[in-house]
């Protein structure tokens, strides 16, 4: 089975219009062979991200899709044109970044089918794959095990020094975090882009302002059948924490095209604000 971003390639080659269905983990709107929209199970879409501002009501919004799409939503929604810009410009490079690693899927196409929002903005596949990489090594780069990424968000009962300077979206992290969400269940409580919350979650763990992760339980010992005896499972060696505040040299990201509007302008204040420390 072909990677998923070989697979993108090749439609953006044959300028490919239509719906790349991945099961549930997500869907690729493409037109001409470039990605228009992303809809992701692990990140919140335009919906959840106005739904959890206070913008519009989910089922305004699944309203709107039915009778309208997009160009009811600016006309009756209180909605501008750059912020719906700019929040399809975080959802599909949020999506790409959850969507291209994922494997064991049988991908289906579906020629022909839009994405409500229409095709107005527009994602070369190339760019999509390196700022999902340039991400993950950001992430990395930050904090090396991912760990913190799955369990759930636990801040230290108190500070081991006296003060510390949190972003904006660190700070809604640790507000909202009641020892059992995870980073993304809180990206969907908070309104915020999956990514965003991962890299607070992540700055959060390097600055010593999280609880560690609970280990990973090794395996139940395997008996052999004849002599029942134990074999030991093997565990994996404890991760190093990196010195510092672990920031990465910065990339350019996707650049969206064929909008009249400077999306890359968005694309610019959005990698910003995500890099304040």
């Amino acid at each position: 089975m072909a990677a998923l971003d070989s697979l993108l390639s090749g439609l953006a080659r044959e300028r490919a219009t239509g719906a790349l269905r991945l099961g549930r983990n997500g869907t690729i709107y493409l037109s001409g062979g470039r990605v228009t929209y992303m809809e992701c199970a692990q990140a919140p879409g335009v919906e959840r991200l106005f739904a959890a501002r206070g913008r519009m009501s989910e089922s305004a919004l699944r309203a709107l899709q039915a009778d309208g799409g997009r160009a009811r939503l600016l006309q009756e929604g209180p909605v501008t044109l750059a912020e719906l810009q700019y929040a399809v410009l975080g959802v599909v490079q949020d999506a790409a970044f959850f969507l291209l690693p994922v494997t064991g899927v049988r991908p289906k196409f579906r020629p022909g089918e839009e994405h409500w929002l229409g095709g107005q903005w527009f994602f070369d596949v190339p760019e999509l794959v390196r700022e999902s990489a340039r991400r993950r090594e950001q992430l990395a780069g930050i904090w090396p095990s991912a760990d913190v990424d799955t369990q759930p968000v636990r801040p230290i009962p108190r500070l081991p020094g006296h003060g510390v300077t949190l972003s904006q979206v660190q700070w809604e992290v640790v507000v909202r975090a009641d020892q059992k969400a995870t980073p993304l269940e809180l990206a969907r409580q908070l309104g915020r882009s999956g990514y965003s919350v991962l890299l607070a979650v992540r700055k959060l763990a390097a600055a010593g302002l999280l609880v560690p992760p609970d280990p990973v339980r090794p395996a139940q010992p395997r008996r052999h059948p004849d002599d029942g005896e134990a074999l030991p499972k093997r565990v994996p060696s404890p991760v190093a924490v990196p010195a510092g505040d672990g920031r990465t040299g910065t990339a350019a990201g996707p650049v969206p095209t064929g909008d009249p509007t400077d999306l890359t302008l968005l694309r610019r204040l959005k990698k910003a604000l995500e890099e304040m420390p």
